[in-house]
Formats: C-alpha cells, sequence, structure tokens
C-alpha cells in the first residue's frame, strides 16, 4: 500500500491540502504498514530469500518490507520516488549508524525511478517486489506496468518478480471504508472505477511487461487497530484519501475524519478495537 502507482497526495485543482507529511510517514510507519506483514512473510518464505537474495524492492516507503528480507540475510535495495518522509524512516531502520557495530547485509534506500536504482558494479537482483496492492485505483495496474518496464533490465535471467493486489470485494472488509476515499464511477466495478478486482489482472500486468508468470497465492491480512483513531490515522497515512476523485472535501481533514469514522463503525468490536479482515493476492513471474 505504499502508493507509487498512482501516486498519493495529489492536489485538488485550485486547492492546496494541509498535511502534515511527517506525521502521515510515522502514522504508515506505526500503524498501517505493519497490515501486510504477513503477506510479506508468505513471499519470503516461497521464494526462500535469504543470504544469497539481491532484492530490489520497490515503492519501499519506510522499510518494514526491505527490513525483513534483510533479517533474513539478504542484501536489499529499496526505492520510492514519494516524498522523503517515509525514505527518511527506511534508512534509520536499514542503515548502519556510527555506534552500531553489528554486522548487516548490504542495504541501500534510493529516491527516484527503479533506474535510478542501477548499481554497474553490483550483480543484479535476483528478487524483485512490488507489494503495493493494485485493485482500488483507475490506473494502477498501468502504472505497476511502468515500474516494471524500469526494473526488470535490471534483474537476473529468470529472477522472481513478486506483484500483489487486493483481493475482491467480498473478501476484503476494507472495500466498504474505502468507498469514502471515492465516489463509484461506475456501480458495476466499485470504487474509482476499479473494484472488483479481476482474477487475471497481475496476470496481465506481467505479461505485458514480458514477464513469465510462475505460481501464485492468496494471504489474509487482517486490518487490526487499537482504537477508531488509530484506524482513521492509519488509514489517511495510505494516501488514498487525499486522491483527486476522493469523497467531498479530500483536502478537508476533518470531514474525511468524520467519514472515516461512521465507516469503520461496523467493524468496531466491543473492546473498541477496529478489525477487517482481507485477503491479498500475489503473483510470482520470471524476467526472460
Amino acid at each position: 500500500m505504499t502508493p507509487t502507482l498512482v501516486r498519493q497526495h495529489v492536489r485538488h485543482a485550485g486547492r492546496t491540502p494541509r498535511v502534515d507529511q511527517r506525521a502521515r510517514a510515522r502514522d504508515w510507519s506505526e500503524i498501517q504498514e505493519r497490515m501486510l506483514v504477513p503477506l510479506y512473510e508468505s513471499v519470503y518464505e516461497r521464494l526462500e530469500v535469504g543470504a544469497g537474495t539481491r532484492l530490489l524492492g520497490l515503492g519501499c516507503g519506510s522499510g518494514l518490507a526491505l527490513l525483513m528480507a534483510a533479517s533474513r540475510g539478504a542484501a536489499v535495495t529499496g526505492v520510492d520516488s514519494a516524498g522523503p518522509e517515509r525514505l527518511a524512516l527506511a534508512r534509520q531502520r536499514l542503515l548502519p549508524q556510527s555506534w552500531d557495530r553489528r554486522p548487516r547485509a548490504r542495504a541501500r534506500i534510493v529516491h527516484g525511478s527503479p533506474r535510478d536504482a542501477a548499481d554497474a558494479e553490483g550483480p543484479a537482483f535476483t528478487v524483485v517486489t512490488a507489494f503495493e496492492p493494485i485493485g482500488y485505483l483507475a490506473g494502477d495496474a498501468e502504472g505497476l506496468g511502468e515500474l516494471l518496464a524500469a526494473a526488470t533490465p535490471l534483474a537476473e535471467r529468470g529472477a522472481a518478480v513478486v506483484l500483489a493486489g487486493w483481493g475482491p470485494p467480498e473478501r476484503c472488509a476494507t472495500s466498504s471504508v474505502l468507498r469514502v476515499a471515492a465516489k463509484p464511477a461506475d456501480p458495476q466495478r466499485g470504487p474509482g472505477g476499479r473494484w472488483p478486482t479481476l482474477r487475471d489482472d497481475l496476470e496481465e500486468v506481467a505479461q505485458r511487461a514480458g514477464l513469465r508468470p510462475d505460481g501464485s497465492g492468496r494471504v489474509s491480512c487482517p486490518f487490526g487497530y487499537a482504537d477508531v483513531d488509530s484506524a482513521v490515522r492509519g488509514l489517511k497515512s495510505t494516501g488514498l484519501f487525499d486522491a483527486p476523485d476522493a469523497a467531498d472535501g479530500a483536502t478537508d481533514q476533518a470531514q474525511v475524519d468524520k467519514e472515516l469514522t461512521e465507516a469503520l463503525h461496523a467493524h468496531r468490536r466491543q473492546d473498541g478495537t477496529v478489525w477487517m479482515p482481507n485477503v491479498f493476492r500475489y503473483l510470482i513471474a520470471r524476467t526472460p
């Protein structure tokens, strides 16, 4: 969910959202980013990510997925074209400090496009991950295709490329909440004109990028929060509620908070926590 495919924080014409990007980055890293940990773990286990892995993470955000790969011994490079706030957190997590004497696998954090992550002196990547799920925003599949076109030349022949997508809305409780972010463009397609996700969306993106599908899986990734306030902060940190086609007054944060709070009411449990079961799908493809 680190928005790099259809870039978040888009401004309304003539209106500038007043958003504290540092606070958003902290909310992402402290609340929301962990929601996809089961996806990361499932993929890393299946691909046997470890000491021999050279991994390129697209849309790395604040670096949790990279940190998990590095903890397995992988050499990791993260790249993101978003603002500097999340990347600063990723660097804090991954890059060795002067006081830290512990040996670490090689890690790089790069601001820009995948091409900026090219390292003429280093070996080609063996794994490329694009963990930000497609299937909600219109145009996100096309954006993913552009990222892959830039990234796959940096990978060795037969390298694994991992794509992720939202599951069907009936398997994703968060779908009802995300409808706050966008008015249905088409009643048959859902919010933003994207849902329901089609069965072969990921395969089509991979094939257009010249990749060969080589297996897939589904992973349960429930979104759980300590309370409604944490849920609102976490969901807003995705940037989905700042999109140009968002609900009335997406730049009116008070209105967004109100609508999100109302939408989350159905998912609030008796102890005050918020729980939304979701299913995400991933595809493993191979470079030619």
